[in-house]
């Protein structure tokens, strides 16, 4: 009985996170805002799909939104495992103090940051470049934490078999280290790439062209052109558009989340 209940919780539990998205779909198929009083109204057309498609340029804002995010992802998830690899593994005057200058970074709000960022990345002049919207992403205290936490418990046997065989530091990282680091770097890397695909004021602050624009920016920016009325239908199908990459990159890591590479592997005592 009590395993029934536990399973009822988790069914209800994961219908209240489909539902808004199922919800969101079947407005974007009825293409009239009437939807919200008339059930009856959804009519299963892609209609609102083909006017999104000519009223902005959604493919370009997509194609910002994924570069962006995927070479963010790539870059953090390499500097943040390069970092916490020798955090976790060697010893270097003032190591201590500046993990926890890291620490510290990690708890100010990432909109105090907004002002000086902007202003190096104009006196650099990156605004309005990929380079603006990715390099300020790359590095994160979030990512070291948690790559240093893994790395941790790393088996030292690993990495002494491998200097036996003659491997320097870095292909002892490349080739033994990272490689058994999949589920943190499999949480890192869709950690990095859902808050980069879903940043907002970055990119907004950063970007003044139609042609750097992210799909975050470009749909705020599709819905504040509505005077009169909103156009539900076309709103959620860019809200549909943009989730689907998200959807796909979490059911892409998740077989590396739920099976753990290091299972049978000693871990340090």
């Amino acid at each position: 009985m009590k395993r029934f209940f536990i399973y009822v919780i988790l069914i209800l539990t994961a219908m209240s996170m489909i539902l808004p998205f199922v919800v969101m779909f079947l407005i974007s198929l009825s293409g009239d805002e009437t939807v919200f009083t008339d059930y009856n109204n959804i009519n299963l057309s892609f209609f609102a799909y083909k006017n999104v498609f000519h009223s902005i340029p959604v493919i370009k804002y997509f194609l910002n939104s994924l570069i962006v995010a995927s070479v963010t992802t790539f870059f953090q998830v390499i500097t943040a495992s390069l970092a916490g690899y020798g955090f976790a593994r060697f010893e270097f005057k003032g190591r201590d103090v500046l993990f926890f200058i890291i620490i510290i970074s990690m708890m100010v709000p990432p909109q105090v940051n907004i002002v000086p960022l902007f202003y190096i990345m104009s006196r650099l002049g990156w605004v309005n470049t990929y380079q603006a919207l990715i390099v300020p992403g790359i590095f994160g205290g979030f990512g070291v934490f948690l790559m240093r936490q893994y790395f941790l418990g790393f088996s030292k046997d690993l990495e002494e078999a491998g200097k036996l065989d003659g491997c320097n530091n870095l292909q002892i990282f490349f080739k033994i280290a990272l490689p058994c680091a999949l589920p943190a770097v499999a949480t890192l890397s869709i950690f990095t790439f859902v808050t980069t695909w879903n940043s907002f004021m970055w990119p907004l602050i950063v970007t003044n062209t139609e042609s750097m624009r992210t799909l975050a920016v470009g749909l705020a920016i599709f819905k504040g052109s509505f005077r009169e009325i909103t156009l539900w239908g076309e709103l959620m199908a860019c809200s549909c558009f943009c989730s689907i990459p998200v959807i796909f990159i979490f059911i892409l890591g998740k077989k590396y989340l739920l099976n753990n590479p290091m299972a049978g592997i000693g871990k340090e005592g």
